[in-house]
């Protein structure tokens, strides 16, 4: 099977870093390619950075239903951006990082806390577990007070924040696990587990894994309700080239 991973910002190591950190964990059989939009932010710290980078993850889905032979994508940002616009795109399964985490989380513990970047972005994890219905498993959203390009341009400095504070979570939080809350710490978990020692569970693989099981399953994104195809319809200004768009695009 092939699973692309979308990396929703543009910093090309951190798609490339994904990507590995993700072909390292793919059964025998899996192909992993990743990928990015061609414009928006470099990194993903805001309710706006979201909004733009949603375009970006639709625009990578059409790719790759255009290109055809992709079985399921990863939203691989924790902020899970456009996730249900993507999923309205194509047959495949589409999953995000955060929600993937969440619930292999609770499957190896009954609480959790966050470890993420940016306190800022601690709102939008709260929002994500409120929806998904995983409240109730979340002791607390930490953070590192790290900004996400830190992992890439100070990463030594970086990884020694994160452990900082998993460890306080593990000490102060009556906790069994650790989500990572950032896609950017993917090539991360094995060595933060070993210096916290607990379960850390990060979203890009998870998210993987979850991809793997459901085509292996025979499950596709649900073409009844609100999931369907879009329907077509004119856009106007930059997005005109998606006027009167048909899906799907391969049969």
């Amino acid at each position: 099977m092939h699973i692309r991973i979308i990396n929703p910002n543009t910093t090309a190591s951190m798609t490339a870093a994904m990507g590995q950190a993700a072909q390292q964990q793919a059964g025998p059989g899996t192909t992993v390619s990743a990928s990015q939009p061609d414009a928006g932010p470099v990194s993903i710290e805001s309710h706006f950075d979201e909004a733009i980078s949603a375009v970006g993850v639709a625009e990578e889905v059409l790719k790759g239903e255009r290109e055809g032979g992709i079985d399921a994508y990863v939203v691989a940002c924790f902020g899970d951006p456009g996730l249900l616009a993507a999923r309205e795109l194509t047959r495949a399964p589409v999953i995000g990082i955060a929600e993937a985490a969440f619930h292999l989380a609770t499957l190896v513990s009954t609480r959790f806390s966050i470890v993420t970047t940016l306190g800022r972005t601690g709102i939008i994890a709260e929002h994500l577990l409120q929806q998904y219905g995983f409240s109730h498993h979340c002791r607390r959203i930490r953070a590192a007070e790290i900004p996400v390009l830190d992992l890439e341009h100070h990463p030594d400095a970086a990884f020694t924040r994160i452990v900082e504070e998993c460890c306080r979570a593990r000490d102060e939080d009556g906790i069994g696990a650790i989500v990572l809350g950032c896609g950017g710490m993917a090539n991360l978990t094995q060595e933060i587990s070993r210096e916290v020692g607990l379960p850390v569970v990060e979203g890009v693989t998870a998210a993987l894994k979850l991809a793997e099981s459901l085509v292996s399953l025979g499950l596709h994104t649900s073409k009844h309700g609100d999931l369907a195809y879009p329907r077509p319809k004119t856009f106007t200004g930059k997005f005109s080239e998606l006027s009167d768009l048909a899906l799907p695009l391969k049969s």
